[in-house]
C-alpha cells in the first residue's frame, strides 16, 4: 500500500511542472515522473491514495493522478493483484463520496477523466468482478447533484467505449462488448432507466444541465435497449412536457429524435412514429409559425425529417415485403406530414431548411415509384418546386467579393438544393420544366427593375435544368420538342432581352456560365452569336470590373470559341483586335494592374489560337495573323531574357523568370489549336513557331533560375514535338545538351520524358542523335544516384526513386523501339555497365514499378541479342545475371507478393523466363536442372516441374505457376 506521507513519497517538484504555465525542465520532469509512475509495479498506488483522502487541491496534480490510474487500468489491468484492483475500485468510491460532500464541484476537466476512469474500470470489471457497478454508485449517489452529475458522464463515457460505432474496436473488443449489452439488459437497465427517470423529474426544475445530461443519456441508450422501457406513456408525456421548457426543450427534441430512429419492425415504427407525431400536434408543436426560437425549431426539423425519413423506410420495407394495407397506411402517414416539411423546408432559416432535405428527398423518391401521381401528390410536387426555387435565392447579406464561412455554408446548402431539382426531374420532368420556365419568364419581363437575387435565380434555375434533364453530348436541341421548344424559349429570351447588362456580378456570371452550358442554342440559331460576342468582349464580360467575373469570364470565352468557331468566320480578325491588349505580356513591375491573371490569359491565347487556325482564311493570312498574336510574346522575351541576365536581385530575378515563363506558356498554349486536321504546316505556321524556338532555347543556358525556364522550355519543346513534326528536330540537340548541364534529380527526371517522347515519335530518324546522346545522360543519371544523402533525407531518396524509375523507363523506351544499334553502339564496357543498373533495378531495390520495367527490358534485350546471332558474349551474361535475378528479386523478403503491383512484376518475371527458353531451347532446361535450381537448394521433382511448365505454351499457366513456387519457397 501507499505510504501515508505522501507528500514524502511523490516528487513535488515534478507536480510543479503540471502547471501549463512551467518552465520547460519542470514540464520534462514531470513527464518523466509520468513514465516512472506509469510503469512502477505500485508506485501508482500514490495517486490513488492522493485522490481518496483529497490531498491536493491542485486540478493539474488531480488530474495527473488519474491519468497514472487510467494507465493501470487500460493497460495493465489484468498484471494488477487483487488487492490493487480493491485498491482502485475503493479510492473510485471514497473520491465520489468526497464529491457528495463539497459544496463545489471539481472543474468539468476532471470529472471527464472521473468518469472515464469510472468507464474503463467498468468494462474490465463489470463482467467479473465488478457486477454491482451501477448498484453501488446509485446507491451512493442517491440524488445528490454533484454524485448525479458523475453518474451521467460515466454512464455516457461507457457508452463511447461499449456501443460508440465510431469507433474501431478489435474482434475481441466486439464480443466483450457484446456480452456487456446483454449482461447489462439482463441485470440492471430497467433500474438505470428508473433512476434516469427519477433525475429527469427531481431535476427539472431546479438543475436544468442535470436534466439535459440525462436527456442525452437517454437517447444514446436509446438504440440498444428494450424501447418499451422509454416510449411509454409516463416517459414521452415527460419529455413532451419538456418540449415545452426552455432550459430543456432542445436536448428533449433531441432524445426524442433518438427513440425515432431506433431500428425496429415497420409496423411498429410507422405506429410509434405516428402516436408521437398526434401527441406533438395537439400539444401545438406543428404550429411553425408562432415558434420564435430558431435554435429550438433546428432540434425541431431534425426531429420531424427524421419522422418522415423512418416513415419512408417502413413504407419501403412494406412494399418489399408485399404487405399492401400496412404499406398504404405508412404512405398515408408520409403525406399527412408533408404540409409540415414544407413549411420547414421554405424556413428562412437555412440550418432548419436543410434538416428537411433528407425527408424531401426520400418522399420524392417514393413518388417517382408510384404508377401514378395522384392530383395532390402533384399539388406536392410543386410546392416542393417552389420551395427550391425560393431558397435558392441569395439573400442581401451574401458578399460576394469577400466569401467567407457563411457565403461557403450556403454553397454548400444550394448544393442539397440542386440534389432535389434534380430528384424532382426524375420525378415529373414536365412540371419542373414548365415550372422554371414560368419563374424565368416572368423575371426576364421585369429583369431592369427586379431585384439581383431574383435575376440570378432566374437565370440559375435556367441552368441547373441542363443538369437536371440530361441531353447526351450538350443535346439539348434535338429530340423530345415539348423540351426544347421550352429551353430554346428561355435561351432566345436570355440573349436578346438585354439581362447581360444587369450591374451585379452574381447575374453577370449566370449569364455567361447558362449562354457556355447551352452552347449548341447557337448552332440552332446562330443569329444570336454577334451580340453574346459582344457582351464577353465588352464591360459585361471579360472588361467587367469584378475580377471574379473577369476570370471566370475568360476560361467560358475559350469554351465558347471552342464549340463554335465555325460560325464566327465574319469575325475572327475584330475578335481578335478587340482581345489583343488582353493579351499583352504583363510586365514584371510590381504595381502593374493587368485586367487578367496570366491563368486567364492562356484560355485567351488558346482562343485565339483556335479562331486563327479554325478560320477560312488563306494559309498566308493565319500566318501573318498567328505572326502578329507570337511575334509581341518573343520580342519580349528576348528583351526580358537579356535584362534577366544583368539582374543581381534575386527578387527582381524570379519576377523576371516568371515573366519569361508566361511569355513561352502563353505561345505552348497556342499550338492546342492545332490537330490531326489542321496541323502547323497545312496552316503555314511552321515558321512562325520555329521563331519562338529561336527565341525561347537560349534561356536554357541562363545561369540564373533555371529550374522555372528549364521547365517551360521544355514544356513548349514537348508541345512542338507533336506539332512541328520532324521539324523541331535540329532544335534538339542543342537544347539537350543545356538541359544536360549542372542538373538537379528533378532535372533530369523531367528531361528523360522528352527524350522518350522524341523516341517514340521518330524511332529511326534521330537514331544517330540518341547513338550521341545516350551515354552522356547516361552518367548524368548515375552521377545524381550517386551523390550522398542524408539518410533519413525523405525528399532526397523519393526524388532518387523517381529518378531510378525515369531512368528505367527511357531505356525501356530505347530497347522497345526497334533502334538495336542505339545500345549496341555505345561500347561494350558501357554496355555491361548498363547492363548491371538493369540487374541491380530488377533485384536491389524494393520498388515494384521500377522492378516491373527492368524485367521487360530484360525480356526485350533476350528477344534482340539471346538468339544465335545475337550480340557475342550476351548468352554468357543470360545464364550469369539474368536467370539468377528472376529467381533472386522474388526471393527478397521485401517482394511481396500480396502486393498487387509486385504481382505484375512477377508476371514480368515469368516472360523474362519464357523470352530465355524461346531463345536458348533446351539448353536453358538443362541449366536450370542441372546447374542452376540444384545451387539453390531446389528438389529435382520440382526442379522437373518448373521446367515441364516452361515448356508450356500457355503464358497463363507459367505465370499461376511461378507464383505458387515462389509463394512455397517464402514459407
Amino acid at each position: 500500500m501507499a505510504c501515508q506521507s505522501v507528500s514524502a513519497v511523490m516528487d513535488e517538484q515534478a507536480l510543479l511542472g503540471l502547471n501549463p504555465n512551467a518552465d520547460a525542465p519542470y514540464r520534462q520532469r514531470a513527464l518523466a515522473y509520468f513514465e516512472q509512475l506509469k510503469e512502477s509495479q505500485d508506485a501508482w498506488e500514490v495517486c490513488a491514495d492522493a485522490l481518496a483522502k483529497g490531498i491536493y487541491s491542485d486540478d493539474h496534480v488531480k488530474f495527473f493522478c488519474f491519468q497514472v490510474l487510467e494507465h493501470q487500468i487500460k493497460f495493465r489491468h489484468a498484471g494488477l493483484s487483487a488487492a490493487q484492483q480493491q485498491l482502485i475500485r475503493e479510492t473510485l468510491m471514497k473520491w465520489l463520496q468526497t464529491q457528495l460532500m463539497n459544496a463545489q464541484p471539481e472543474k468539468a476537466f476532471i470529472r471527464n477523466k472521473a468518469a472515464q476512469v469510472f468507464a474503463l474500470t467498468f468494462v474490465m470489471e463489470y463482467l467479473t468482478l465488478w457486477p454491482k457497478f451501477f448498484f453501488d454508485i446509485l446507491n451512493l449517489v442517491g440524488l445528490n447533484p454533484h454524485g448525479v452529475d458523475i453518474y451521467l458522464r460515466t454512464l455516457m463515457a461507457i457508452d463511447a467505449e461499449v456501443v460508440d460505432r465510431d469507433i474501431v474496436h478489435t474482434p475481441e473488443e466486439t464480443r466483450r462488448n457484446t456480452l456487456i449489452k446483454d449482461s447489462m439488459r439482463e441485470q440492471c437497465i430497467p433500474s438505470l432507466v428508473e433512476s434516469w427517470f427519477q433525475i429527469l423529474t427531481a431535476y427539472q426544475q431546479t438543475h436544468p444541465e442535470l436534466t439535459c445530461q440525462c436527456l442525452e443519456v437517454v437517447g444514446a441508450y436509446v438504440s440498444w435497449i428494450d424501447l418499451n422501457l422509454i416510449a411509454n406513456d409516463r416517459f414521452v408525456n415527460l419529455l413532451l412536457s419538456q418540449m415545452s421548457m426552455e432550459d430543456l426543450r432542445e436536448e428533449a427534441c433531441d432524445c426524442l429524435f433518438e427513440i425515432v430512429n431506433k431500428g425496429m419492425d415497420p409496423v411498429d415504427k410507422t405506429k410509434l412514429v405516428e402516436s408521437l407525431c398526434q401527441v406533438l400536434q395537439s400539444a401545438g408543436f406543428f404550429n411553425i409559425e408562432q415558434e420564435e426560437d430558431v435554435d429550438f425549431l433546428a432540434k425541431f426539423s431534425r426531429l420531424v425529417n427524421g419522422m418522415g425519413q423512418s416513415l419512408v423506410l417502413s413504407w419501403s420495407k412494406l412494399v418489399k415485403s408485399g404487405n399492401v394495407k400496412e404499406a398504404a397506411e405508412t404512405l398515408h402517414a408520409v403525406e399527412a406530414k408533408v404540409p409540415l416539411l414544407l413549411q420547414l423546408l421554405v424556413h428562412e432559416d437555412d440550418d432548419i431548411s436543410t434538416n428537411m432535405v433528407g425527408f424531401c428527398y426520400d418522399y420524392l423518391h417514393v413518388l417517382k415509384q408510384l404508377p401514378q401521381l395522384t392530383e395532390q401528390q402533384k399539388a406536392n410536387i410543386e410546392a416542393v418546386m417552389l420551395a427550391v426555387m425560393k431558397k435558392l435565392t441569395y439573400d442581401d447579406e451574401y458578399n460576394f467579393e469577400n466569401e467567407g464561412e457563411d457565403e461557403a455554408m450556403f454553397v454548400e446548402y444550394r448544393k442539397q438544393l440542386k440534389m432535389l431539382l434534380d430528384r424532382l426531374a426524375q420525378v415529373s420532368p414536365e412540371l419542373l420544366l414548365e415550372a422554371v420556365r414560368r419563374v424565368f419568364t416572368s423575371t426576364m419581363q421585369r429583369w431592369q427593375t427586379a431585384p439581383f437575387m431574383e435575376v440570378e435565380v432566374a437565370i440559375r434555375l435556367l441552368y441547373m435544368l441542363g443538369e437536371a434533364l440530361p441531353a447526351s453530348h450538350g443535346a439539348h436541341f434535338s429530340g423530345d420538342s415539348a423540351k426544347t421548344s421550352a429551353l430554346q424559349d428561355m435561351m432566345r429570351t436570355l440573349v436578346s432581352c438585354g439581362v447581360s447588362g444587369y450591374q451585379h456580378s452574381s447575374v453577370s456570371l449566370e449569364f455567361f456560365e447558362t449562354v457556355v452550358r447551352y452552347d449548341k442554342f447557337f448552332i440552332v440559331e446562330p443569329q444570336h452569336i454577334p451580340n453574346v460576342l459582344m457582351a464577353f468582349l465588352d464591360q459585361r464580360g471579360l472588361r467587367h470590373s469584378s475580377p471574379k467575373v473577369r476570370s471566370r469570364v475568360a476560361y467560358l470565352f475559350s469554351r465558347f470559341i471552342k464549340t463554335l468557331h465555325k460560325h464566327m468566320t465574319a469575325f475572327i480578325e475584330d475578335i481578335l483586335t478587340r482581345i489583343q491588349d488582353l493579351l499583352e505580356l504583363a510586365p514584371p513591375e510590381n504595381g502593374f494592374l493587368a485586367l487578367l491573371t496570366s491563368d486567364d490569359q492562356l484560355f485567351m491565347f488558346e482562343a485565339a489560337g483556335v479562331l486563327i487556325v479554325s478560320g477560312e482564311s488563306p494559309v498566308e493570312r493565319k500566318q501573318v495573323l498567328m505572326r502578329s498574336l507570337l511575334a509581341p510574346l518573343t520580342d519580349a522575351f528576348r528583351l526580358l531574357l537579356a535584362k534577366l541576365l544583368q539582374e543581381s536581385v534575386e527578387e527582381r530575378q524570379a519576377a523576371l523568370a516568371d515573366c519569361l515563363s508566361h511569355a513561352v506558356g502563353f505561345a505552348s498554349r497556342t499550338s492546342k489549336a492545332f490537330s490531326n486536321k489542321q496541323t502547323v504546316k497545312q496552316c503555314g505556321c511552321t515558321e512562325v513557331y520555329r521563331d519562338c524556338l529561336h527565341s525561347f532555347l537560349p534561356a536554357l543556358s541562363c545561369p540564373v533560375q533555371r529550374g522555372a525556364l528549364r521547365s517551360a522550355v521544355r514544356s513548349f519543346l514537348h508541345r512542338m514535338i507533336i506539332c512541328l513534326e520532324e521539324e523541331v528536330l535540329p532544335f534538339i540537340p542543342a537544347a539537350s545538351e543545356h538541359m544536360l548541364k549542372d542538373c538537379e534529380a528533378k532535372d533530369l527526371q523531367e528531361f528523360i520524358p522528352l527524350i522518350s517522347q522524341i523516341t517514340a515519335k521518330f524511332k529511326r530518324q534521330v537514331s544517330p542523335f540518341l547513338q550521341q546522346i545516350f551515354m552522356p545522360l547516361v552518367l548524368a543519371i548515375f552521377e545524381v544516384l550517386g551523390r550522398p544523402a542524408e539518410e533519413n533525407d525523405q525528399t532526397a531518396a523519393l526524388e532518387k526513386q523517381m529518378l531510378r524509375r525515369s531512368y528505367f523507363a527511357f531505356i525501356q523506351t530505347v530497347a522497345g523501339s526497334g533502334m538495336n544499334e542505339v545500345l549496341a553502339n555505345q561500347g561494350a564496357e558501357n554496355i555491361e555497365r548498363v547492363l548491371f543498373t538493369i540487374i541491380q533495378g530488377a533485384v536491389e531495390f524494393p520498388d515494384p514499378i521500377a522492378q516491373k520495367t527492368c524485367f521487360i527490358i530484360l525480356t526485350r534485350l533476350v528477344e534482340l541479342w539471346g538468339g544465335k546471332d545475337g550480340m557475342v558474349g550476351f548468352p554468357d551474361f543470360i545464364y550469369k545475371h539474368i536467370v539468377p535475378a528472376c529467381f533472386l528479386a522474388p526471393l527478397k523478403p521485401t517482394f511481396d507478393l500480396s502486393d498487387a503491383q509486385t504481382v505484375l512484376t512477377l508476371s514480368e518475371c515469368a516472360l523474362t523466363l519464357k523470352m530465355i527458353h524461346l531463345k536458348r531451347g533446351s539448353e536453358f532446361i538443362q541449366f536450370l536442372q542441372h546447374e542452376y535450381l540444384p545451387s539453390l537448394q531446389v528438389t529435382p521433382e520440382i526442379s522437373q516441374e518448373l521446367c515441364q511448365v516452361l515448356q508450356q505454351p500457355d503464358v497463363k499457366v507459367l505465370k499461376n505457376y511461378i507464383k505458387a513456387f515462389f509463394q512455397r519457397a517464402k514459407l
